[in-house]
């Protein structure tokens, strides 16, 4: 495995592309460059950290800093949004906004995955368990489709209710129990990766990523990057800017 400093993504296979976003490994520099927060994204990751183990990352609703020692080597098998509370076998209800050692939550096996491990190897065990997780308890396929149509500009989870033939009430239960929140915070957070993603490939218009991710106007957008993030649109678009300076420079 390449242990150059950063972040990558690997796609999880076709067999479990919709219960799977992705697998991932982040390696932070041995000079100890910060790390930018983790941001909401609607999705719940099984992760495996350099010689402390397994641990799970809840479902979060605002940033949580990404503080670990120089030189820590993290990878992670991030579940979709509405795969991960089957996957665990707890509602994410309970692990909104939390980081829970993976021996605490016995649908995972995190005896499989000790700190001591190589990371190539804990890479491959993490895509197992992950795979295997999903497929002795698959998700609940109607949040699944929920969270596709509430990931569109100008959802709405009234509407999402009436096209899955349910009542608002069944929806915000089931979207609880297998997201971690309701559809109308599941549809902020979407509405917030959207913006995210634009400004990530580049775009410096923050007016018309506005307009593009649903947002009603700039001054809703601001009020939720402050919401979700912790900084204003602009301050969260130069934070996200690669380093010119190299692998150990400012983020």
């Amino acid at each position: 495995m390449d242990l150059v400093p950063g972040y990558r993504e690997f796609a999880p296979g076709v067999t479990f592309k919709d219960e799977i976003h992705c697998l991932w490994v982040s390696v932070t520099p041995a000079c100890g460059a910060q790390r930018a927060p983790v941001l909401p994204d609607a999705c719940t990751d099984l992760i495996w950290q350099s010689g402390v183990g397994a641990f799970v990352a809840g479902p979060d609703t605002g940033p949580v800093p990404a503080d670990v020692p120089p030189g820590t080597v993290l990878v992670g098998a991030r579940f979709r949004p509405g795969a991960g509370g089957s996957a665990l076998g707890v509602p994410l209800s309970e692990l909104l906004d939390l980081r829970v050692n993976a021996a605490d939550l016995p649908a995972v096996p995190g005896q499989l995955l000790p700190g001591s491990l190589p990371p190539a190897d804990a890479l491959r065990r993490i895509a197992g368990i992950a795979a295997r997780m999903v497929t002795e308890r698959p998700p609940d396929q109607l949040v699944l489709e929920a969270a596709r149509l509430l990931g569109r500009p100008g959802a709405r989870a009234e509407q999402a209710a009436e096209r899955l033939a349910i009542s608002e009430r069944q929806l915000r239960r089931r979207c609880q129990a297998a997201v971690g929140y309701g559809p109308r915070t599941l549809t902020r957070v979407l509405r917030f990766r959207r913006f995210l993603s634009g400004i990530d490939a580049g775009s410096t218009d923050l007016a018309a990523l506005a307009a593009d991710a649903g947002y009603a106007d700039q001054a809703h957008l601001t009020r939720e990057s402050t919401r979700l993030a912790g900084l204003p649109p602009a301050a969260l678009a130069r934070s996200r800017r690669p380093s010119r300076s190299g692998g150990c420079g400012p983020r």
